[in-house]
């Protein structure tokens, strides 16, 4: 029952963050800084006031690795907004899911955790499909391909930063910090900003709700279900984009584009069910010394 509700939730998620990723589309002509401002200030204004009346700390324990989460988190976002203005909605969205495997690279090299080889040959699964994508997607130009890539990279980051803050600090927390360092680094952009027109007025509001809704949402699903469960459908939202895309953007895509993004994603749910099974076997094993 719990494992549906899971599901459920996250298929929720994905959506809001589909929706959340037109909106930061439909803002193109927007600077992509201006853009961060209006998903951060949307669920900033939101989330304040629910905190402060649940008595959830704002400062937390950890203030120095909060910031830091922060930053790579704003730098991640940044990016992949800057990349959706100029890549397909679907092609910015697949590459930047490689984030995971940046993140498995460094808590292998900083935390010691180990890779198995499975791992080691999901990334490369996942990483021929970027290039895919990069090689019959004569829309994906090097610099959206970097773009892309160093959001997927600090998201790696992010990933790891969060597996060491989720134990110690309350979730919104670690939102709040993010948001906050959000809006204040983009006012600094203030000069290269225009005042939003006719519909883009539709996606300023909607663009920090869903954007709020979606993290909710996968934090619940994940505090119900496995990862190894939730997997597959976390990348729904590449299906969404593709359809979306299409509806809004007029964008179709050839079928090896395509088939990039299912290496990818192929890739990544390889990869999860590849690290769970080495979770357990090496519990298994350890089961078997203490039974000696």
């Amino acid at each position: 029952m719990m494992q549906n509700r899971g599901i459920a939730f996250l298929l929720v998620a994905t959506f809001s963050f589909a929706i959340m990723n037109v909106m930061a589309k439909a803002l193109s002509d927007l600077h992509f800084m201006q853009v961060v401002f209006f998903r951060a200030s949307g669920t900033f204004v939101l989330l304040l006031p629910y905190m402060l009346a649940k008595r959830i700390p704002l400062k937390g324990e950890n203030p120095m690795l909060l910031m830091l989460r922060a930053v790579t988190g704003l730098i991640s976002l940044s990016t992949f907004f800057y990349a959706m203005q100029v890549l397909p909605l679907a092609s910015a969205i697949s590459i930047r899911y490689v984030g995971p495997i940046f993140g498995a690279l460094l808590a292998f090299y900083f935390l010691k955790e180990k890779v198995v080889a499975s791992q080691w040959l999901s990334f490369v699964v996942a990483f021929s499909g970027v290039v895919v994508i990069k090689g019959f997607d004569f829309r994906v130009g090097y610099f959206g391909l970097s773009l892309a890539l160093t959001s997927a990279f600090f998201l790696g980051i992010v990933f790891v930063l969060i597996r060491y803050l989720a134990t110690r600090e309350h979730y919104m927390t670690i939102i709040i910090y993010f948001m906050t360092i959000s809006i204040l680094v983009s006012l600094l952009f203030i000069p290269y900003w225009r005042m939003p027109v006719g519909n883009e007025w539709v996606s300023v509001f909607w663009i920090g709700i869903f954007g709020l809704i979606g993290q909710l949402f996968m934090t619940k699903a994940f505090s119900l279900a496995e990862t190894t469960v939730l997997a597959p459908f976390k990348y729904m939202e590449i299906v969404y984009a593709i359809v979306m895309g299409f509806i809004f953007f007029g964008e179709a895509y050839s079928t090896l584009s395509l088939l990039g993004m299912v290496l990818i994603v192929s890739g990544m749910i390889w990869n999860v069910l590849a690290k769970a099974k080495s979770k357990k076997n090496l519990v298994s094993t350890q089961t078997g010394i203490a039974d000696k």
